[in-house]
């Protein structure tokens, strides 16, 4: 993880280690198609109760008048930044690898679920629900949870290579100071999702749940 001499840091780093953001992308993506077929092996009860639940949160929730769009951002952009300082410590301990997948592959799953779960039951009206109602936020959640996850594996590795091995000393200092750097960058750019959650997801969600669940 040394400082690259190109002119082009970005393409370096990712050049030098594509098969960890590789290995993170499908690890996720298998993540989302173990959530849909979760769906799938549902029993009709299961499904229908699970149903009435979410029917329940949408009549009452979406249409509480008093809920605020700031409780609504403080509490999307303290989870965020919590999911992403675990992370971030995860990758300071070599241990914490093995819990850095578990925990990508486990928000593969809750996104894979969620769609899943209303296309299985409303058909392309879920579908273009959780277009409309999900996405907009996850478009940036989800590359931000990959790099965030790829970078914390690479100086995992990193740490790795510097303890066990002569040949790939480091200046570990100067490593931590770019890997909090990059952490810092993702948790500004996440108070946007944070927004989108807030505002559009929301208003969209309330917008369209009477027609799409009734």
């Amino acid at each position: 993880m040394k400082l690259p001499k190109s002119r082009k840091p970005i393409s370096s780093h990712l050049a030098k280690y594509h098969t960890i953001y590789i290995f993170t992308i499908i690890l996720f993506i298998t993540g989302i198609i173990f959530g849909a077929i979760i769906v799938n092996s549902m029993n009709f009860v299961q499904k229908e109760d699970l149903f009435f639940y979410l029917e329940r949160f949408f009549l009452g929730y979406l249409q509480d008048e008093d809920i605020s769009k700031q409780a609504l951002f403080q509490n999307a952009i303290f989870y965020h930044i919590q999911f992403l300082s675990l992370l971030f410590f995860l990758g300071l301990a070599v241990i914490g690898l093995p819990i850095i997948w578990v925990l990508l592959f486990v928000k593969g799953v809750a996104i894979g679920f969620t769609v899943g779960f209303f296309v299985n039951q409303l058909g392309i009206k879920g579908l273009l629900f959780s277009f409309s109602a999900i996405a907009p936020q996850n478009l940036i959640i989800i590359p931000i949870y990959i790099i965030a996850s790829s970078f914390a594996m690479v100086f995992s590795l990193t740490l790795l290579q510097s303890m066990f091995s002569r040949r790939y000393k480091q200046p570990i200092l100067q490593i931590f100071y770019r890997y909090t750097a990059v952490f810092i960058c993702l948790m500004i750019v996440v108070s946007i999702a944070a927004l989108l959650e807030s505002i559009v997801s929301f208003e969209t969600m309330r917008l369209i749940s009477d027609r799409f669940i009734n």
